[in-house]
């Protein structure tokens, strides 16, 4: 059976809220709310939807910023944009960023459900066009693993080991924590580099289309079906296919999926011949696949089949002392006028502080958020969204002792607060603080700081 397809609600007006859920809920579609134009970032780069469906005026930011932060972004979701005008030039505004269509409120509902099903129809078929063309092509340089603790650091010896095998391999970790990416740099380390690097989800497709897209299909072997068409792992020959969250294959499709493992060789749907193909497995979860086989959602013998280098990648509550670099990596200067933004110690510390259950995707769509939003190139603790929770306290005597000191131990407090953070890691501290090694060590000789201190 299909996935239900997943919509995005943002309108600060909490009866449209309300209709919306009741219309979309009774058409099968699964929702989720936001109230401005913060939520709704914080919400779609926490969760993929397959349409956003959003209000052009919002307390915080309009619709058309929503939009342009979503292309940035590189959000895999099609948008709709709702409106209580009929104003010509913004949905021309509205198309030329990206969204699908323009409705105006009020709104006939029957136009509005068939709207958002077209949209989401929009969206599978764009990943149908585009998966062969975005990964067949290798891209220029190595992907940024990036992090100095000692999970990245095992990490990253570990993908230098497993690159160099021809095993499959399964990546596990929690949503956002860059399976993909760990993926693509096995492939991009291994003898298989100048061949394709192909990727599919296999939760986001029903079994008819998921099947068509691994196998491929020969013309007239269904309705609609009006010329033949390579599927995945033929598309993947000679390189490396990531079947990204396997966990949410369905049964019928892992024993397929089991059988072409097994024989190295794929039949298209609707044609007799098999051939062989040459393709590295990598698969993704977020789920305990092992407790999946064991409760019986999954096959054991595709546990056993995909899973016999297995590569476990921490989430960011686990690897804090990185945050200081993740976050200057997302916000160094891009295409964006060249904004970059700083962050006080202040606000450093929250960031460190907090759990991060949306991991590297929720930071890196934070930070995209602060570059459109935040005025000025300085965040401070009280700059950060809500949702981080609350800044640490600042007693007055600790303000008037800050405001006395002399700019050399000001200077001091800093370089000790970022070797503290980045567990007196010196070649992260000196990133951060935007000095060389010789440098840092210089100003930790001058400043008689030891790590016991």
């Amino acid at each position: 059976m299909a996935n239900r397809i997943q919509v995005a609600v943002v309108d600060d007006d909490p009866e449209i809220r309300a209709l919306l859920h009741r219309v979309l809920g009774k058409s099968g579609f699964t929702t989720a709310e936001a109230t401005s134009g913060a939520e709704a970032m914080a919400l779609l780069g926490r969760q993929a939807f397959d349409v956003a469906l959003v209000d052009i005026k919002l307390p915080d930011a309009s619709g058309l910023d929503i939009l342009r932060w979503a292309r940035e972004s590189e959000v895999d979701s099609e948008f709709v944009v709702l409106t209580g005008n009929a104003d010509v030039e913004t949905a021309v505004e509205a198309m030329r960023l990206g969204a699908y269509d323009f409705v105006t409120k009020p709104w006939r509902n029957a136009e509005l459900v068939e709207i958002i099903g077209k949209a989401a129809e929009k969206k599978t078929l764009r990943r149908e066009n585009s998966a062969l063309k975005e990964v067949m092509t290798r891209r220029d340089g190595m992907p940024q693993v990036i992090g100095q603790t000692p999970e990245m650091q095992e990490l990253t010896s570990m993908i230098g080991r497993v690159a160099a095998s021809e095993s499959p391999v399964l990546v596990q970790g929690e949503s956002g924590t860059g399976k993909e990416l760990v993926a693509r740099t096995i492939h991009l380390k291994s003898r298989r580099a100048g061949r394709p690097f192909v990727s599919v989800n296999c939760g986001a497709l029903p079994d008819t289309l998921l099947e068509t897209e691994l196998f491929g299909h020969k013309r007239g072997a269904f309705s609609g079906a009006v010329a033949s068409r390579v599927g995945l792992f033929e598309a993947a020959d000679g390189g490396t296919l990531l079947l990204d969250e396997i966990g949410e294959m369905s049964p019928a499709m892992q024993v397929r999926l089991l059988r072409v493992l097994d024989s190295g060789e794929v039949r298209r749907v609707g044609e007799e011949r098999a051939f062989h193909v040459d393709v590295r497995i990598v698969a993704a979860t977020n789920k305990d696949l092992n407790r999946e086989a064991a409760e019986g959602r999954f096959r054991w013998d595709l546990f056993y089949r995909v899973s016999t280098i297995t590569v476990p990648v921490p989430p960011l509550r686990r690897r804090r002392s990185d945050i200081p670099l993740l976050v200057q990596h997302f916000a160094a200067p891009v295409a964006r006028g060249g904004k970059t933004l700083r962050f006080s110690a202040g606000a450093m510390e929250r960031l460190m502080q907090y759990d991060w259950p949306g991991n590297i995707r929720e930071l890196r769509n934070l930070i995209e958020r602060l570059l459109i939003l935040h005025e000025g190139d300085e965040v401070h603790a009280g700059g950060l969204p809500a949702e981080l929770g609350s800044a640490p306290r600042v007693s007055a005597a600790e303000v008037v002792d800050t405001a006395l000191v002399s700019l050399q131990e000001m200077e001091r407090r800093h370089v000790e607060r970022v070797l503290q953070a980045t567990a007196w890691n010196k070649a992260q501290a000196a990133r951060v603080l935007d000095v060389d090694i010789k440098t840092l060590n210089k100003k930790i000789r001058d400043f008689g700081m030891t790590r016991s201190a």
